[in-house]
């Protein structure tokens, strides 16, 4: 991948938008997809990439979709002069650790804690008395700085998903959300607590028979270190590991983590 350039800070506003259509090409972001993913209107972007005055919160949220520095930007874009490079760091460097402002804009040092592999509980949309169980890892994302999660040893494989953390800063919940070509998948959990677990619902489509409809069960994430080998799959009343999974799905709903309604 290519590199964005780190000759040193920018100190005009034409310095300023070559370096953010730089940036959107080493990300292969159109106008609208920037503007989707910094939350603002496409007009918005047309005047910012035409070189006009724009709010710095529209600034500021390009800059953190992009991994550039707001603040060198920010200067340079109102014709304020910069003396020094802060020691030689590169932009991407300085906020590369904070996630866009759609996303929460949380800083990677406060959700370390979230990074690592967790076992993932839900019952199965089809067959009666099943547990799903599989594997969830969670890691930071640098290059889009945010939290990535990625499902794996489903036993429908071609249907684990992959996406992003959204942590709202006044929240007890957070969102687990994927989306790909337009099809959304939402689960709300609960902060990861100090038993390394996270509670809540999934909301998701699920194919049945001939038609896909949508569906939402309870789901548990637990923070594991290892796995056994026969912790995944289609658990039934048969596998021993099943009245722990059914005790863990049980209480998610009934401490009140997830609320079924109807």
């Amino acid at each position: 991948m290519k590199k964005q350039p780190a000759a040193g800070p920018v100190t005009t506003r034409s310095e300023a938008l070559d370096r953010i259509k730089t940036a959107m090409v080493e990300k292969k972001l159109t106008q609208a997809e920037l503007a989707d993913a910094s939350d603002c209107h496409e007009k918005t972007i047309q005047n910012l990439l035409g070189g006009r005055s724009v709010r710095d919160q529209t600034l500021f949220d390009v800059c953190m979709v992009l991994g550039l520095d707001f603040h060198g930007l920010r200067d340079a874009w109102h014709g304020e002069s910069v003396a020094v490079d802060n020691g030689g760091m590169n932009a991407k460097a300085q906020s590369g650790g904070v996630a866009p402002v759609y996303m929460g804009a949380y800083a990677q040092i406060a959700v370390d804690h979230y990074v690592g592999s967790y076992l993932t509980l839900r019952r199965s949309f089809s067959l009666p008395d099943t547990i799903v169980s599989y594997r969830t890892d969670i890691t930071w994302d640098a290059e889009w700085p945010s939290l990535l999660f990625q499902e794996r040893n489903r036993p429908d494989e071609p249907y684990a998903h992959r996406g992003r953390l959204y942590i709202p800063a006044s929240s007890s919940f957070i969102h687990l959300v994927s989306l790909t070509k337009g099809a959304m998948r939402m689960i709300v959990v609960s902060q990861l607590d100090r038993a390394g677990e996270m509670r809540g619902i999934i909301t998701t489509i699920n194919k049945q028979r001939a038609t896909m409809t949508p569906v939402a069960t309870a789901i548990l994430y637990a923070r594991r270190e290892n796995f056994d080998a026969d912790a995944f799959g289609e658990i039934t009343p048969k596998n021993r590991v099943y009245d722990e999974y059914k005790r863990l799905l049980d209480e998610t709903v009934a401490e009140g983590y997830a609320r079924l309604v109807g």
